[in-house]
């Protein structure tokens, strides 16, 4: 829906799950072929896919100071499904979380929020505050304080609406 770059690191996965939903054309790539091979999913596991898309779409629109779009399961819920296993390169000593079962999406998942949370990104990671949209995106901006998807469309109209309603509020 926006020209911005996707998220870094393995949010970009949790970025690309959540905007298989276009709220305001009202299609889901879940429902396709396509778009369920793109994230290794059966058909047997959209619903709990779509149930992890919408809980990690309420933690987005959290990081940007919104309230859920709907009620949802708790993210943190979901996740604590998922084990991880704290993988060490014996060359260097670094160490990540990985997934201990790579194939499932909820393990990738949690894999990903939690690089993104031991980088300092996943806080950047947020929901688009229009409510015809909720996309999500990666807030690069210095103060981190983005709002819309793309100012050139979501955050465009809300500033019109914002001025036509103080327009018509003025006494002719």
């Amino acid at each position: 829906m926006n020209d911005r770059a996707p998220a870094p690191g393995g949010l970009a996965l949790v970025q690309a799950l959540v905007n298989t939903l276009d709220i305001g054309a009202g299609t889901d790539e879940l429902d396709t072929e396509t778009g369920r091979a793109r994230f290794g999913l059966a058909p047997g596991e959209v619903a709990a896919a779509r149930e992890l898309r919408e809980a990690l779409r309420a933690a987005c629109l959290a990081h940007a100071g919104h309230a859920p779009h709907r009620e949802v399961r708790p993210l943190g819920d979901l996740l604590a499904g998922a084990p991880l296993l704290v993988r060490v390169d014996p060359a260097d000593g670094s160490a990540r979380l990985v997934p201990a079962e790579p194939g499932t999406l909820l393990s990738r998942v949690a894999a990903a929020v939690a690089e993104g949370l031991a980088a300092g990104t996943w806080q950047r990671l947020k929901g688009c505050e229009s409510a015809t949209c909720h996309w999500a995106y990666y807030d690069r901006s210095p103060g981190g304080r983005g709002r819309w998807c793309d100012m050139g469309v979501c955050g465009a109209r809300a500033k019109m609406r914002a001025y036509r309603a103080r327009r018509s509020r003025r006494p002719s």
